[in-house]
């Protein structure tokens, strides 16, 4: 039987190599990886569209095809780790699974199924992890940095302090608030259907975000912050690393070319705007988006389009980097802290 997920170590004393995984919304996805100083190196990874939370947001439960497509999902998952020992591992579940009236059941079934045992997190746990996985891209001017993660059942906004200059070197970044909204890629493209194809559907949707955001900006004075300067804008999610490789005219997808990649604003909503204006079918044929996420990334883009609208910061961050990414760095971290002897890949 595969790991169990529940954080354990496992009796394999001189292996490095730990294991994310995260059962989305749109996605199950896989990361292990062996650390090399304070990052790590990737080893493997799995990621697939399973559409979990397909048909939630109309039923309130979880359907039986995507319950399926989930599983199987998490059947490759299982194999791959069956094959390599891992000294750690985790798989959590987000936003789906928090909102189902069967997502205990279902998890039942997939601990039953596969012998993973994903656990359910809070929104802002997930905030944490995001933070976490994207703490390397904060630079020394930065005093604050907001942190967008789109998801296919919500998007996860953090609002960061950055450790100043001179402050010790394991002074973390603090998370000083977050706001998890209940729209993302996946519930807007089953609600707003094929309006985000039009610019009427589309603005109607970028004032519905921007109304929601509206609170969590009062509360926190970002507008202010950003006008005093040193404000990151860091965005993690599928809509964002879409916009980089249109902005980088790539010919295929190559994930070097973009994580940590800063763009100036204009030049991200040139290639909002280049999206915008492919169509359905342009979209699907476009290598950076395809036939498989054709309905999804207009309705990123509308979120996106809102937290832009909001907060006008000059530079926007891509992190190809999430969840799996903050939890292999946690589990490091940890490790380390437990066992400062032992000796460590560099």
């Amino acid at each position: 039987m595969p790991p169990r997920a529940e954080g354990v170590r496992h009796a394999a004393p001189g292996c490095q190599a730990y294991a994310a995984l995260d059962l989305g919304t749109n996605n199950c996805r896989l990361l292990i990886g062996t650390p090399v100083g304070q990052s790590f190196r990737v080893v493997d990874s799995f990621s697939r569209i399973v559409r979990l939370g397909e048909g939630l947001a109309a039923t309130g439960r979880l359907s039986d095809a995507a319950m399926d497509r989930a599983i199987a999902g998490l059947r490759a998952c299982a194999e791959k780790l069956s094959r390599r020992p891992v000294r750690q591992f985790q798989a959590v579940a987000t936003e789906a699974c928090r909102r189902a009236a069967n997502g205990p059941a279902f998890l039942a079934r997939v601990a039953a199924e596969t012998g993973l045992r994903p656990r359910i997190i809070s929104a802002r746990e997930e905030a944490e992890l995001a933070m976490e996985s994207c703490a390397p891209l904060l630079e020394p001017q930065d005093r604050r940095a907001l942190l967008f993660d789109i998801g296919g059942g919500s998007t996860e906004i953090a609002w960061i302090r950055v450790p100043p200059p001179g402050s010790p070197v394991d002074a973390a970044p603090e998370l000083i608030g977050y706001v998890s909204l209940p729209l993302g890629v996946v519930t807007l493209a089953e609600r707003v259907g094929n309006s985000c194809f039009t610019e009427q559907g589309f603005g109607a949707v970028v004032d519905e975000v921007a109304q929601h955001l509206r609170g969590f900006d009062a509360v926190h004075c970002i507008g202010q912050e950003i006008r005093a300067g040193g404000v990151r804008l860091i965005g993690t999610s599928g809509t964002v690393t879409t916009l980089a490789g249109v902005a980088l005219a790539l010919p295929r997808y190559r994930r070097p070319l973009v994580d940590g990649r800063v763009f100036d604003i204009e030049v991200a909503d040139q290639a909002l705007g280049d999206l915008f204006a492919l169509g359905r079918s342009g979209l699907a044929a476009h290598p950076c988006v395809g036939p498989e996420r054709v309905e999804f990334v207009l309705p990123g883009c509308a979120i996106y389009a809102a937290i832009r609208q909001l907060w006008p910061v000059p530079q926007l961050t891509v992190a190809d980097r999430g969840l799996r990414e903050g939890m292999l760095l946690r589990m490091m971290r940890t490790d380390r802290a437990a066992h400062p002897h032992r000796r460590r890949a560099s």
